[in-house]
């Protein structure tokens, strides 16, 4: 095997026989572990993850894929009775496939990703699904419901992180897109309410704290968003 020193000069450093084998062995199994590995659907989520963030950490607003367990938390109250799913960040899959596990069809989620690896392993994995590769800010000037507006909006987004003009444009979007009676789930992983105060009266919103999910790494809470107005009449069907 040869090395070479810091002067820049190779030498040459060889194994026994009795070393080389072992090693050899050893280097044969851990490249067929990986290998089967990465075909493990817990880690080539992992894996997919680690790539997008790496290629662009700005664009990625975890620091680990969603738990099962939040995915499980934070779907509980989407009901596919009342009618289709806006889901923003949708990431790796995580909380689309709790949707699907909920009764969710495929043709009644429409899914925004911003990362291009990712919207592609979506559209594999979610054939039927609507996955619209773009900002969540732009959601307004969106027709993603011909029929039918959303039931509810799952969020995974980071809203703590972004100024407030973008939780303003995603808020807006968001409920221009929702039915009357229609809410949005949030999680984060501070114990307030990622969206200001200020920002819900603005909008005419109120958030709820549901639940809390230990298992999580970090742990996280989860928000439910909802209009105030118990009025049939939307306003958000204009510009709020």
């Amino acid at each position: 095997m040869p090395l070479k020193a810091s002067t820049g000069e190779s030498f040459s450093l060889r194994f026994s026989p009795v070393l080389s084998r072992p090693l050899g062995h050893v280097s044969r199994f851990l490249s067929f572990a990986l290998g089967h590995a990465a075909n493990v659907p817990w880690v080539a989520e992992r894996v997919s993850f680690i790539r997008a963030w790496r290629a662009n950490p700005r664009s990625i607003g975890a620091i680990w894929p969603s738990s099962a367990r939040l995915a499980t938390a934070i779907t509980r109250e989407a009901n596919p009775f009342d009618g289709p799913c806006l889901e923003l960040g949708a990431g790796t899959g995580s909380f689309t496939r709790a949707l699907v596990a909920q009764g969710f069809l495929a043709q009644n989620l429409v899914l925004i990703e911003t990362c291009a690896r990712f919207a592609h392993q979506l559209r594999d994995e979610f054939p039927g699904a609507q996955v619209h590769e773009t900002s969540a800010t732009k959601l307004a000037r969106l027709r993603l419901f011909p029929e039918e507006r959303a039931g509810v909006a799952i969020c995974g987004l980071p809203l703590l992180n972004m100024s407030a003009r973008h939780q303003l444009d995603i808020l807006q979007g968001t409920f221009v897109h929702l039915r009357p009676g229609g809410f949005m789930l949030l999680f984060t992983y501070g114990p307030n309410c990622p969206v200001p105060r200020r920002l819900l009266d603005r909008l005419g919103l109120r958030a709820r704290r549901t639940e809390t999910v230990i298992a999580n790494l970090p742990p996280a809470h989860i928000w439910k968003i909802s209009r105030r107005f118990s009025r049939q009449a939307d306003p958000y069907t204009q510009q709020a």
